[in-house]
């Protein structure tokens, strides 16, 4: 049913615009309506005013969990990226320190083997040093005087077995540095051979080698002389097989 109002002595009807409008403004509390009347012997106006609708600000303490949480995910995500920085910058600064260490280790073990290396070596050259400076030492007898004659030979360039020489030595004296010759041609000649290879004195002074004794009776002298001879006759002694 539509309701009425008289409107200046006019029925009017509302309409359902009007009604939607009316609902709204009283439901929302935010619409002032004023009607006017007049005697009952007058016109009856009515007025209406409609007030604009007035929205509600609405505070709340309630934090925005959406916002905050965004936030400090962002902000732990930043903080966990800074430490994994500054954990690979610490790492990366461990990791060159064990190098370096190393490497200075490497270099100290380098050194100090190089150092016992020179050591070593100086050690060796004074024990080479030492044992030349020192006087070889042969043996008083036969083989001693061989070696020692073929070690002077040496030096001077003079080629010779020890078979060769010790062959001739047992041949002409049988190992006696004092035998002597007194019967042959240069016994008769009155230069007797002497000595462990039977070296006449006239040979044994063109021949003589330095750094022996001058004397016709000392085994190596007699040997080194010998050589000598044999050396510039027949080549060396060892082409030697009888009496030269």
């Amino acid at each position: 049913m539509s309701k009425n109002f008289l409107i200046r002595g006019r029925s009017l009807a509302l309409t359902r615009h009007h009604k939607i409008a009316a609902a709204g403004v009283a439901t929302l509390g935010a619409a002032a309506i004023g009607f006017s009347a007049i005697p009952s012997n007058a016109s009856t106006a009515t007025t209406t005013e409609v007030a604009a609708p007035t929205a509600k600000v609405a505070y709340s303490t309630e934090q925005i969990k959406g916002v905050h949480a965004s936030i400090t995910d962002q902000m732990a995500g930043a903080s966990l990226q800074a430490e994994q920085i500054a954990a690979k910058k610490q790492a990366a600064a461990e990791a060159a320190a064990k190098k370096e260490a190393a490497a200075a280790a490497a270099e100290a073990k380098a050194e100090k083997a190089r150092q016992a290396k020179e050591a070593a070596s100086r050690a060796a050259e004074r024990a080479q040093v030492k044992k030349a400076a020192a006087p070889k030492s042969y043996s008083d007898n036969l083989d001693g005087w061989i070696r020692e004659s073929l070690d002077i030979l040496k030096k001077h360039d003079i080629p010779a077995s020890y078979e060769g020489i010790h062959r001739n030595i047992m041949r002409e004296s049988s190992g006696n540095p004092k035998a002597i010759n007194l019967w042959d041609i240069n016994a008769q000649n009155g230069i007797p051979s002497k000595g462990l290879l039977q070296v006449i004195p006239p040979t044994f002074d063109a021949y003589h080698v330095p750094g022996t004794p001058k004397d016709i009776y000392d085994p190596v002298a007699n040997i080194t002389a010998a050589c000598n001879y044999a050396a510039d006759k027949y080549g060396t002694m060892d082409n030697v097989d009888s009496a030269y």
